[in-house]
């Protein structure tokens, strides 16, 4: 058995934390690599050391002297040194080379990545493990993505070279020389890329929460925990907003069929959540997660004998590539089309796309309509559950909630339900208490 765990900036915002990491990690031989985070927030009010490496760049870019911010970054590491009692570790000499290096060079990309650089340092020196510096390892291609050949080979490498090791997260090497990071939660990237190259069994993903919960706590008071999912499912969730895991996760171990563990530092013991390619384990519930987004604008466009003009869709659509927005979903009848898009990407656009609309597919009219909510319901058990739809907009009527569109995918998956902005929290309780028995 081999796991790589990768623990979020929460998990290692201070010694206390470093510390429960560490018995994590103990207490079960197979974990062998470790992908750490810049450390998080200690506290409410307090400021995740990446947004402070990034104010230094800032204040780099215009010239300024950082030593005060850099003085105030490196206390977050030495109070965490201390607590360790590492007496012989320091991070002076890596201190004094960020410096440099933003002072005579300021890249934003190089200043970000530096707390899990540290953070990885200080986790090595802490498990008496080797570190390997991603920027050895993990490769960006012109294009700025993933070069799948040069990281895979290279890390293949350096892991059969290392039983363990510390790999720290969400940065690589540039085309052109220079660090390169992943977008914000890039971290869980790194896991993912590690245990696919290491062949590993599980990749236990450690964060502050006990894995995905059916839906959004803030709206639903104490949901139920989701114990199995599958990659379509999370995928399906992630889309409408629901997120523990980055998204982009999924796709390298998904690759492989390995599974993901979500876990929870602060409670080990608990089951957590397994993200799974397929499985026959018994679902609770018909639904595994109800998740959705406010602010979506409708644009529901009428033409006479739609259905018999060929193209009529592809020229409604090339309205929208024109200004560069993409749209969400598109449910048509024989003689209407309506194309749900997000309103900050089309209301300062709006007359531009309707003038396209008239110009390129001359349809009878145009009408526009804002304040949608969309709201998926999810589940692998909905294709074998009779009456779920039904069910489900019963709920909603007797809410006297009216739904303003329906779109079901094909795999039966999932159903997307479209309600005023104001209805939102409403119809996700609805959805919850019908479906899911307390």
């Amino acid at each position: 058995m081999k796991k790589v765990v990768k623990f979020g900036g929460s998990s290692l915002a201070s010694a206390e934390q470093f510390k429960k990491v560490g018995n994590i990690i103990h207490a079960d031989e197979s974990r062998v690599y470790v992908v750490p985070s810049a450390p998080g927030k200690r506290f409410d009010g307090d400021t995740k050391v990446t947004d402070m490496l990034l104010h230094a760049y800032q204040t780099a870019s215009e010239g300024n002297d950082i030593d005060e911010e850099l003085k105030a970054i490196k206390a977050r590491y030495d109070e965490i040194i201390t607590g360790l009692e590492l007496k012989d570790f320091s991070l002076d000499d890596e201190f004094a080379e960020i410096k440099k290096n933003l002072s005579e060079n300021p890249q934003s990309d190089y200043a970000a990545s530096r707390g899990e650089y540290l953070n990885g340092k200080v986790m090595a020196a802490y498990l008496g493990i080797p570190f390997i510096d991603s920027a050895e390892v993990i490769f960006f291609n012109e294009e700025g993505n993933l070069n799948d050949y040069k990281t895979y080979k290279r890390l293949t490498e350096r892991l059969a070279q290392n039983e363990r090791a510390v790999i720290p997260g969400f940065y690589g090497m540039g085309k052109n020389g220079n660090i390169k990071t992943f977008s914000r939660g890039g971290s869980d990237v790194t896991g993912s890329i590690v245990a696919r190259a290491s062949r590993a069994d599980v990749y236990e993903n450690w964060t502050d929460v006990s894995g995905f919960l059916v839906a959004d706590p803030r709206i639903v008071p104490d949901p139920k925990p989701i114990k199995y999912i599958t990659y379509r499912e999370l995928r399906e969730l992630s889309y409408m907003g629901a997120s523990v895991l980055h998204e982009d996760a999924i796709f390298p171990v998904r690759s492989c069929g390995i599974p993901i563990n979500i876990k929870n530092t602060n409670a080990p013991e608990d089951a957590g959540t397994w993200i799974v390619e397929s499985t026959c384990q018994k679902q609770d519930y018909v639904v595994t997660g109800i998740a959705g987004k406010k602010d979506f604008c409708t644009i529901f466009i009428t033409k006479a004998m739609m259905n018999s003009e060929i193209g009529f869709g592809r020229k409604v659509l090339q309205a929208f590539e024109e200004n560069n927005i993409s749209f969400e979903h598109m449910p048509s009848g024989i003689d209407t089309m309506t194309i749900v898009v997000h309103a900050d990407e089309f209301i300062d656009k709006e007359q531009s796309v309707v003038s396209a609309i008239h110009r390129l597919a001359e349809p009878d009219s145009v009408e526009i309509e804002s304040g949608l909510a969309l709201i998926a319901v999810v589940g692998r058990g909905m294709k074998s559950a009779s009456g779920t739809a039904g069910k489900l907009f019963t709920a909603l009527a007797n809410k006297g909630i009216n739904i303003k569109m329906i779109d079901q995918g094909s795999s039966e998956l999932n159903i997307i339900i479209g309600v005023e902005n104001r209805d939102f929290e409403t119809a996700i309780k609805a959805i919850y208490s019908t479906f899911i028995t307390k």
